[in-house]
């Protein structure tokens, strides 16, 4: 099932603020309690959306946070990238077009930390051929109400 306009407009509420309670998005929509209660259930359920809290790994004492971007054996990606998404430390793997064939954020507690990650962990999965590290120093703008494109 596809995500209609009123899926949407729940979308963007929780975009704007993730703890508006179900109650309010009824009202706003002018939709029952129980209607946002069971499309809420199926956008988290078929992955259109996930409710967290967004944290600021820097201000939370992580001693490094930055962008990975792996080149592999095109015909071991799958592999790789069962293999990556076992790593803690990454929380973000995408496959890519560009430099690179998969780009991923981590966060570590310390460059020794990130060391082990890349010479102990990645580059020891069979298909990884180079990484390239980048430590991001602060975060300018960090957003989530985007909206969406569909409506």
């Amino acid at each position: 099932m596809k995500v209609d306009q009123t899926d949407c407009k729940i979308i963007e509420l929780l975009q704007k603020n993730g703890r508006v309670s179900n109650i309010v998005i009824a009202r706003k929509l002018g939709v029952s309690e129980a209607t946002i209660r069971v499309r809420l259930k199926r956008l988290i359920k078929e992955e259109y959306i996930q409710i967290v809290a967004v944290s600021n790994p820097l201000k939370l004492g992580f001693g490094t946070v930055g962008i990975l971007r792996i080149n592999v054996d095109v015909k071991k990606i799958k592999h790789v990238t069962k293999e990556l998404c076992k790593i803690k430390q990454l929380w973000f793997i995408v496959h890519a077009t560009g430099s690179s064939d998969i780009y991923t954020e981590f966060i570590t507690k310390s460059f020794d930390e990130l060391n082990d990650l890349v010479f102990e962990k990645i580059y020891k999965i069979d298909g990884v051929t180079r990484t390239r590290t980048s430590i991001i120093l602060n975060y300018v703008k960090r957003r989530y109400d985007w909206g969406n494109a569909i409506f």
